[in-house]
């Protein structure tokens, strides 16, 4: 980075970036694992499920909120010469350093199947809803306190990391629009041309 800039992520973009590949896998391994009747039945396989899916939910999207709020609340100022990458880049970071975790993950929901149907799948699904809210909760946060959060890129590992994980010393912060996300980390929409 030239004169001593830093290269930054979008902490709810890092935080996204896992929810789609989550759900759909989640979706896909439910889907197929609902067709064995496994040792407890597809009534109780399904039930047990949902259970899980909710769970999933609550747990992930609640997980280290407090360290979250400690980093956002000490952020300080992005510097002129700091880079923000760009949404697509830290999703795809992320996606190929997890790209074997989702596959292992895949096939541990279908093996389960044969003894109890779709709930690993579900608790998959569950998984990539609880990343889905905990990221509209940190959008919330940045609307009200008008600055998008940042972490520093080689805070995160290889992989795309964990954006409130011992590594990450602090937070940057940006006006709110900065970069090409949204608040919360979704693709921002550009108003039509009248």
């Amino acid at each position: 980075m030239a004169r001593g800039g830093q290269g930054l992520a979008r902490v709810a973009v890092v935080v996204r970036a896992g929810a789609a590949p989550l759900w759909w896998t989640g979706a896909c391994a439910a889907g197929i694992g609902v067709l064995p009747p496994g040792l407890t039945g597809r009534r109780t396989g399904v039930a047990a499920g949902a259970v899980l899916f909710l769970l999933a939910a609550a747990v992930v999207a609640l997980a280290r909120r407090k360290r979250y709020a400690l980093l956002a609340r000490g952020a300080v100022r992005a510097g002129k010469y700091d880079v923000l990458q760009d949404r697509a880049v830290t999703v795809r970071t992320w996606r190929r350093g997890h790209r074997w975790w989702l596959l292992l993950a895949f096939a541990v929901a279908l093996a389960g199947s044969f003894a109890v149907p779709a709930a690993g799948g579900m608790l998959l699904a569950g998984a990539g809803t609880g990343l889905r809210l905990k990221a509209a909760w940190l959008g919330r946060r940045e609307r009200a306190g008008d600055t998008l959060l940042w972490v520093r890129v080689d805070w995160l590992d290889e992989r795309g990391g964990r954006p409130a994980g011992r590594s990450v010393k602090g937070l940057r912060g940006t006006g709110i629009a900065a970069g090409d996300a949204a608040p919360g980390g979704a693709r921002r929409r550009t108003a039509a041309l009248v």
